[in-house]
């Protein structure tokens, strides 16, 4: 599970880490100023937890507001689930509603290659430019068609894994 930090924004008061929605309230709940007013008001920020976690609390922009949704996200998602949420909403700029959210509401073709020049040497291998002669396929420019792919796919590095992306 994640670790997060709320830091008050009231300069008079401290801040306290928190594991889960209820060690936040509970903390939240008692927590005071100097001069014995409660404080409301919090940046909450990621502490410690896995790499794909902390890239998917960046993509949530984690507030007060939505913290039980992603401690439940953090919880019930695997690791792709993770980076379909962060693709579509961290890189492509998708909206979303935390009380709702699923990542089978965005549509995102991932692969695990290093550039786009593996793509393309892994497209024309799995033949998704037909069947290509022996004799013919020294003569490919992988290198065009990766520019090419170029137009429709983006690179992008997430929990330090380089990805290459289509999303709609």
């Amino acid at each position: 599970m994640p670790q997060l930090h709320a830091q008050p924004y009231d300069i008079t008061a401290n801040g306290f880490h928190f594991e889960s929605l209820e060690e936040y309230a509970d903390k939240a709940n008692s927590n005071h100023n100097d001069y014995g007013d409660p404080v409301e008001e919090y940046e909450v920020q990621f502490i410690d937890g896995d790499h794909i976690d902390c890239d998917l609390a960046k993509a949530w922009e984690i507030n007060q507001a939505n913290i039980g949704q992603y401690f439940e996200a953090c919880e019930s998602w695997d690791d792709h689930d993770k980076t379909v949420f962060i693709i579509a909403v961290g890189e492509v700029g998708c909206c979303f509603d935390p009380e709702t959210v699923s990542p089978s509401d965005f549509d995102a073709d991932i692969y695990r290659v290093d550039s786009m020049k593996e793509l393309a040497e892994q497209f024309v291998d799995e033949g998704l430019f037909g069947e290509i002669p022996d004799h013919l396929a020294n003569y490919i420019d992988m290198d065009a068609i990766a520019r090419d792919l170029a137009h429709d796919y983006t690179e992008t590095e997430i929990a330090g894994e380089r990805l290459i992306y289509r999303a709609a």
